[in-house]
């Protein structure tokens, strides 16, 4: 059998008192959902008049082209230079390109000077960066627990810088998805593959001092590993049967257990990287506070309620002092030795344990009566790790190529990239999306071929508004044919990134410990440990690129939270895009917006001599192209009116960061 459909004979160890669950068979319409079907061999249509060889510049544009005629509509004509520099630099770097660059753009004659772009780009370390946010976005990571305590994670930006270098690299998708499910059992030496799989760490954990039970808490840490496995790899709300079977999709709860028994033996492992002297002053803070913690929880088992509420205050008290954890690598290990029995739970429940389970994929993509496996293996997340990048798996290869379109276009053609179900959206263009996944696995699984395809497409560079636009509403009114490019605004780290570049301070550093910043004391007093939010020390670090700030799940930082920087304690597989006054305030009072915008004022005094040349620069600057001479006109007219006020030109550079050519990319 193929790799992904083969799966061992071996029974389930247990004992034979247990009631074991049945396998269960799947009824053909259950299997017949186009998700669950082989992807198609599809081929790029053709089209024999000149017009449309004309058009086209990549297979993409022929899909495309085949939608818009069927449906009455031609594409829109193509975006001006200045504006595909603009939009092709935000959409892989995530920070606007600077105004030589733009102007050398422009004025490049040559028929390659768009291709020479996209290769500049795809080749520099800030396109990881960039794309490596969307990844993260996608398996919820944050540098804290969440929940009531919020532990801080100080090593948790290993993982991020891991990302970032993988993506850079180019390294094949499905090498990508093993190392971070099993990278462990992969190569226990290897310092990069036990650092990739702390992904099966990256979810919320739920301490609280005065609940200590661990079958409570090792049931949440199963089903965050069970469930991210679906949403960011399958494309499946497998979670939705923890508690029954699925509403919608054929996912019954005894499956969603057997996904859940690959972990089973899975246990959290911190690889201590701090000194000698170092962990020995550590444990001998910790020693006498969990000595002191383990009395007062023997004194809980026979106290009353009134009593437990004291004892818990004792217990929080105590945490308090508890200090930062020891440098390490957070990763994950196997013990055979400690293997989660799984059962079917009643509801959920870890209370109300049913049929016990072995391991098994989802049965829907398996044939009637395939066996399960016993939990306790050498290297069970390998197994689930191969069999989800078996190439002919259905779904892994088209939610990732799903997941690169949407984040040129602004939509996927599956326009719920986490959730590939029969209660969701069908495919704009399902021929397109099987051909792209059969690219993608052709080509080795590499994500930058599948981006020059789209990027060079005449569908990609398309103008952002249509002549027909009219016609065009009427008949698609959320350009789902994509008769013409969607405008966006940016987000929230691409604003941030963009006025620090804009003003000049921008630090370029990449990768190392996160940075905390300084905060409003209000929002410090709030925190479990308030104490562990400590600025770092070096003011530079300040400017570095967003996704080098701490990512605290209780306290996302105001800027990111009012532009609208997802929950962490969940998958985001898109944001969500609000438009409310609190944003316009933020960037007219916020601290930030003002003190980039003096700093955008001093390089403009610094960088030209006459009004008129500032405010062409500040233009340039900030929106990839020259005012126009009713904005020019308008500048000049409120710096002469404000010319004795020293703070003109930095209200000026706040006008800047307000307007929309800045916050839009067309």
């Amino acid at each position: 059998m193929r790799g992904w459909i083969a799966v061992s004979a071996a029974g389930i160890a247990l004992a034979a008192s247990v009631e074991v669950a049945p396998l269960g068979t799947y009824k053909p319409a259950e299997r017949r959902h186009w998700a669950f079907q082989p992807r198609r061999d599809a081929a790029p249509p053709v089209f024999p008049d000149a017009a449309a060889k004309a058009w086209m510049r990549t297979p993409v544009d022929a899909f495309v082209l085949e939608g818009l005629r069927k449906a009455g509509l031609t594409p829109a004509p193509e975006a001006s230079r200045a504006v595909l520099i603009r939009r092709v630099t935000y959409d892989l770097h995530g920070l606007p390109p600077i105004p030589e660059e733009i102007a050398q753009f422009v004025s490049d004659k040559s028929p390659q000077a768009y291709e020479n772009l996209v290769e500049h780009l795809l080749g520099s370390h800030r396109y990881g960066e960039q794309w490596a946010r969307h990844w993260l976005d996608v398996v919820r990571f944050a540098e804290s627990d969440g929940y009531e305590y919020d532990t801080h994670r100080p090593d948790a930006y290993r993982y991020r810088d891991y990302v970032i270098r993988s993506l850079n690299n180019d390294k094949p998708y499905d090498e990508f998805l093993r190392e971070q499910i099993a990278g462990d059992e992969i190569d226990p030496a290897n310092e990069t593959l036990v650092v990739a799989s702390g992904f099966n760490r990256l979810g919320p954990l739920r301490k609280n001092a005065g609940n200590q039970e661990v079958a409570s808490s090792r049931t949440e840490v199963l089903t965050e590993m069970t469930n991210i496995v679906g949403s960011a790899f399958l494309g499946m709300t497998v979670g939705c049967a923890r508690c029954h079977d699925h509403k919608f999709d054929p996912i019954r709860q005894s499956d969603y257990y057997r996904m859940q028994g690959y972990f089973a033996q899975t246990h959290s492992h911190d690889v201590i990287r701090a000194t000698p002297e170092e962990q020995a002053a550590w444990q001998a803070q910790v020693k006498p506070l969990e000595a002191e913690m383990f009395q007062i929880r023997r004194k809980m088992r026979g106290a009353t309620e009134a009593e437990k509420g004291a004892l818990i205050a004792k217990l929080e008290a105590i945490d308090e002092k508890m200090p930062l954890p020891l440098t390490a690598l957070y990763t994950v290990k196997d013990d055979t030795k400690e293997v989660t029995p799984i059962h079917i739970l009643t509801r959920g429940d870890y209370r109300f344990k049913g049929a016990a389970v072995g391991r098994r994929p989802l049965g829907v993509l398996l044939p009637d009566g395939t066996p399960e496996e016993a939990l306790a293996d050498p290297k069970p997340r390998l197994a689930l790790a191969n069999w989800i990048t078996e190439p002919s798996n259905p779904l892994t290869a088209r939610v990732m190529a799903n997941r690169i379109w949407q984040y040129h276009f602004g939509r996927g053609i599956v326009s719920t990239p986490n959730d590939y179900g029969r209660m969701e959206t069908q495919p704009s263009h399902p021929a397109l999306l099987d051909w792209l996944a059969n690219q993608y696995v052709a080509g080795g699984w590499k994500m930058k071929p599948l981006h020059r395809m789209i990027l060079l497409s005449a569908s990609y560079r398309q103008a952002s508004r249509s002549p027909v636009e009219k016609l065009a509403m009427e008949k698609d009114s959320a350009n789902k044919l994509l008769w013409k490019f969607n405008r966006r605004r940016l987000a929230a780290e691409e604003i941030r990134d963009s006025m620090l570049a804009v003003s000049g301070r921008l630090n370029p550093k990449s990768g190392g410990r996160s940075v905390m910043v300084p905060i409003p004391q209000d929002l410090i007093k709030d925190l479990k440990r308030p104490q562990y939010w400590q600025p770092t020390r070096d003011k530079s670090e300040y400017d570095r690129r967003t996704i080098y700030m701490i990512y605290k799940r209780n306290l996302i930082l105001p800027f990111m939270q009012v532009f609208d920087s997802p929950d962490t304690l969940m998958s985001c597989a898109r944001r969500d895009q609000s438009t409310h006054a609190p944003q316009a305030l933020e960037l007219l009072n916020g601290k930030l917006s003002n003190e980039l915008a003096e700093a955008l004022a001093a390089r403009l005094a610094s960088e030209r001599t006459g009004m008129r040349e500032r405010i062409d620069l500040g233009w340039r600057l900030a929106a990839g192209r020259p005012p126009t001479a009713r904005e020019t006109a308008a500048g000049m007219k409120y710096l002469d009116e404000g010319a004795q006020d020293p703070a003109a030109f930095r209200e000026f550079s706040l006008m800047l960061f307000n307007m929309n050519p800045f916050l839009y990319v067309e």
